[in-house]
Order: structure tokens, then sequence, then C-alpha cells
């Protein structure tokens, strides 16, 4: 069992067969040292992969794929999800449900930060219905570039995600793989 299993173990809280609340070391209290983990064993799995750059969506993204691309020494864009009046005119975006907050979003990213011909790294803090990573992909081929990996902290196997990024031939790295929450949390 690797250390993010066993904080899931530890700390995780089961709302629903469908919802683990890592807030109190992953998304509203970041544990640092346990996300350092993860980027670094992301960052390993996808070290000769060619990356040139590391993409993610805000917020939940931001912090492991910083520390993700800062293990690879690539830089990072963030995709964000509603628009700025400081965005470029050129937008590459994609239409994106969160089933988490029952919302849909569009998610854009400037152009001028994704060149064609790019090898991306998409890393994200969860994989449940994939709907994110639909996007992202979406984004990622508007600009030209190859989404070359995913690399995910948790991923809900349960849920339709994987399947979506097998069904796009999408090479996925999870650290941990959640076969069920009820009655018990449960890997793969």
């Amino acid at each position: 069992m690797n250390p993010l299993q066993q904080r899931i173990l530890d700390q995780g809280v089961v709302k629903s067969a469908a919802a683990l609340d890592a807030s109190g070391f992953l998304t509203k209290q970041l544990d640092v040292a346990l996300l350092n983990w993860c980027a670094q064993a992301i960052a390993e799995h996808y070290r000769d992969a060619a990356i040139d750059k590391v993409v993610t969506i805000e917020a939940g993204g931001i912090a492991i794929g910083t520390l993700t691309a800062l293990a690879l020494g690539k830089p990072l864009v963030v995709c964000k999800k509603a628009a700025s009046i400081l965005d470029n005119a050129a937008l590459l975006t994609a239409e994106v449900k969160s089933f988490t907050k029952n919302t849909q979003y569009t998610l854009t990213c400037d152009a001028r930060h994704l060149t064609t011909g790019e090898r991306l790294l998409f890393v994200d803090d969860f994989l449940a219905h994939g709907q994110a990573l639909q996007g992202m992909q979406s984004v990622c081929r508007q600009a030209g570039a190859t989404l070359a990996g995913v690399g995910i902290v948790v991923e809900k196997s349960f849920q339709s995600g994987r399947a979506l990024a097998d069904e796009l031939a999408l090479p996925v790295h999870s650290l941990a793989r959640l076969k069920a929450l009820e009655p018990a949390i449960e890997f793969l």
C-alpha cells in the first residue's frame, strides 16, 4: 500500500457510494509532502515520454500540476473554468460537466500557451466520469498538440472516466485506484 492509499484509508471520508471527501489532505488542506510524493511518482512514470508541458485545470489540479511540472522541469499550463477580461482573444474552449458541483463550465486555455506538435501531460487530482479529461483532450486537439499521458492522484475506477480514457487511447497513471467506497474503501 502506498502513502496516498494509506492516507485515504486513515483520513478519507466516504460521503456516498460515489463521493470521497479528501479535503483534509488533498483539496482544501494540502499535505504538501504527500502531494510531492504523488508528483514525483507521476513524473517518474512519464519521465521518458518526451513531455513538453504539463497541463491542468483550476483549482484542484494546480497543486499537483505545479509539483509534477517542477519534477519534470517543464512549464505548467493552467486551464480556467471561467473567462476573464484579461484573456487573450484567441481561446481554446470546451464545455465540461462537473458532476461533483452539478454545474457546466467552459474550459478555457489561452491559445498562445499550447503549440502544434507539443506532447502534453494532463495532471489532475481526481478522475471520475472523465468529463474534465474529455474537455482537456478537446483543447489539446484544437491546439494541434498531443495529449501524451494522464497523471491522476485518485481515480474512482467504478465510474466511467477510465473507460473514456481507454476509448480515447490515452495512457493513464493513477496513484490510488478506488474499486469501491461502500461498504468500505477498496482499491484495485
